[in-house]
């Protein structure tokens, strides 16, 4: 017996996730279809132009957004936080510094600095 190796897809939403960008912008050919592990591959190593503009001006997914903002996914919830915004928007939203974002980013600040600490306890118990 041969070992039969078939091709890995995924759905276009898993594809979306993983190249960071907002399922509902890409083209419909990209929703539509499935993605192929090379294909995949192929978009991340030479983005298309419709890529490369998703990227760099929106709308992101809340992911991306968080990110770009500094706060927590969660932290976008409680402030109410639930579209896909655009570049624009989110230097819009920096600019104003609502006491929302400013809450929330030391909110972020301090996760980070607790997980920091516990991971040197740890590191300083098993050493």
């Amino acid at each position: 017996m041969t070992s039969h190796q078939s091709t890995q897809t995924m759905k276009p939403a898993t594809a979306a996730k993983k190249l960071g960008v907002y399922l509902e912008a890409t083209p419909a050919e990209f929703r539509e279809g499935v993605v192929s592990r090379a294909e995949l591959n192929e978009l991340q190593a030479n983005p298309p132009q419709w890529l490369q503009d998703l990227r760099l001006n929106g709308p992101h997914p809340r992911p991306v957004v968080a990110a770009k903002l500094g706060v927590s996914i969660a932290g976008l919830a409680r402030a109410g936080v639930t579209e896909p915004l655009t570049t624009e928007q989110i230097e819009a939203l920096k600019q104003e510094g609502p006491e929302w974002l400013e809450r929330e980013r030391a909110t972020q600040a301090e996760v980070r600095k607790e997980s920091a600490r516990i991971k040197k306890k740890n590191a300083e118990r098993q050493a």
